[in-house]
């Protein structure tokens, strides 16, 4: 992967010089979302399969090291294409430091469970920005026979499942769940009998995850739906070669970035369906936004138009996806009055704002409600990437600031975003890693 300042696991910043207008073309990577949960999946085939636009990030990375430490053999292929073989797995433990590295390494649960009927895993780690529960992770396998699946019988943060056999169950979701639809969903594809997820999460990354079993044999029908329907098979043969669908995500990181920094690009390799919460929103505001088959431009026809205020409510897809929260509130700093920001997905994901606060932002937070108030200026400042996506949206803030920014914890960006450093580059950007900011303390962060 790109070149990581003392190498992966080591803190670093973004040392971002803003006032510059990106302009140009630019190509989106794989889902990371979509990755991750493909990747689990692998581990349940028969057979070899190789996956195409896998992007070059650090969660993938360390979601590959944890299925070698299974037994998994895993080949790169070229940087965006690899060949797996779990013919190989020799162990349904997965307790090692890197299990809590990230949050999705509890599919791991759901993909051991159908592989061979037992799963031992760590609880998972991840971005800290609300309680993230996996009770309804357990009252699935718990319905579909699994013992261990109860609260009460995870020993030392260790969850430990047994299903003999593991069975097909309706399974009502009491909450909108992509977690526990994907765990659901992979643990009922070689369960006996037929599996049904009610009120299950329909975002495009579970699709595609539905998209690549079904590639491998699973007979999987009604993902993207609220009722999704498994009837459970022996084998997945595999021997197939899948493609990851585009970051949605990142699309919108670089679609806002354009944005606030009044440029002109191009973004490709997207769906611009996937987009459509984003794009219909920024239209609203009076940015333009052009749409391709596959590509989406975002410019302003004149720098000196109103940039209009409005309110975002941010729910499961196909709502507006929480992962775009901060940095949509980076957009609505730009507006010509209040904006609101509803945040109706996590309880703790205004944990940022303070740090846009140094920039120049004017926000008033009140429990899930982020009033925003507009024609913020940005300065440069020593600001820290809370998490992932705060992170990214520190990048959008710091691309629009006069002055330098030095966003420190940069580590945290790169989990979910290939090469930023060289793809705003090549926008006109100037941003480099470096070891520190001027005066900065590294030991003042969490490592």
């Amino acid at each position: 992967m790109e070149d990581i300042f003392n190498g992966a696991g080591k803190n670093y910043a973004y040392e971002i010089k803003g006032g510059v207008s990106l302009k140009g073309d630019i190509d989106i990577s794989g889902s990371k979302n979509a990755a991750l949960g493909v990747i689990a999946a692998s581990i349940m085939v028969d057979g070899v399969c190789t996956l195409e636009n896998v992007p070059d990030i650090v969660d993938v990375h360390v979601m590959f090291d944890l299925c070698r430490s299974l037994g998994a053999t895993i080949d790169a292929i070229d940087e965006h294409t690899y060949r797996i073989d779990p013919t190989t797995i020799n162990t349904y433990k997965a307790s090692g430091p890197l299990v809590s590295r990230i949050r999705a390494s509890y599919y791991l649960m759901g993909a051991l469970l159908g592989r061979g009927g037992k799963a031992s895993i760590r609880l998972p780690g991840g971005c800290n920005f609300g309680t993230r529960p996996i009770d309804l992770h357990l009252k699935a396998f718990q319905l579909m026979g699994a013992k261990g699946a109860t609260p009460a019988e995870i020993n030392s943060g260790i969850v430990n499942l047994e299903a003999n056999p593991l069975h097909g169950a309706r399974i009502y979701l009491d909450i909108v769940s992509v977690g526990a639809t994907i765990n659901a969903m992979l643990a009922a594809c070689k369960a006996q009998g037929q599996t049904e997820i009610i009120n299950a999460a329909k975002e495009p990354h579970i699709v595609d995850v539905a998209n690549f079993l079904n590639s491998m044999g699973a007979r999987i029908k009604g993902a993207g739906t609220d009722t999704i329907k498994i009837t459970g098979v022996p084998v997945l043969p595999g021997n197939f070669t899948y493609s990851i669908i585009p970051d949605q995500i990142e699309a919108g990181t670089y679609m806002i970035a354009a944005a606030v920094t009044n440029g002109d690009v191009t973004i490709h390799n997207l769906i611009p369906t996937h987009m459509e919460p984003l794009s219909d929103k920024m239209r609203e505001m009076g940015y333009q936004i052009e749409e391709g088959d596959e590509s989406i431009r975002v410019y302003r026809a004149n720098c000196e138009d109103t940039i209009y205020p409005t309110s975002v409510k941010t729910s499961p897809y196909p709502g507006f996806p929480t992962d775009l929260q901060p940095q949509t509130v980076v957009l609505l700093c730009s507006a010509d009055g209040q904006s609101r920001m509803h945040e109706n997905v996590w309880q703790n994901r205004f944990q940022y704002v303070p740090e846009l606060a140094k920039m120049g932002a004017n926000i008033n937070v009140y429990e899930r409600i982020a009033w925003i108030n507009g024609k913020s200026s940005f300065r440069g400042a020593i600001v820290e990437a809370t998490d992932l996506r705060a992170g990214a949206a520190l990048v959008c803030a710091a691309l629009e600031a006069e002055g330098t920014t030095y966003i420190m914890n940069a580590q945290r960006i790169d989990r979910g975003y290939e090469h930023i450093v060289r793809k705003l580059t090549a926008l006109g950007a100037t941003i480099t890693r470096v070891n520190h900011a001027p005066e900065y303390n590294e030991e003042d962060t969490e490592a």
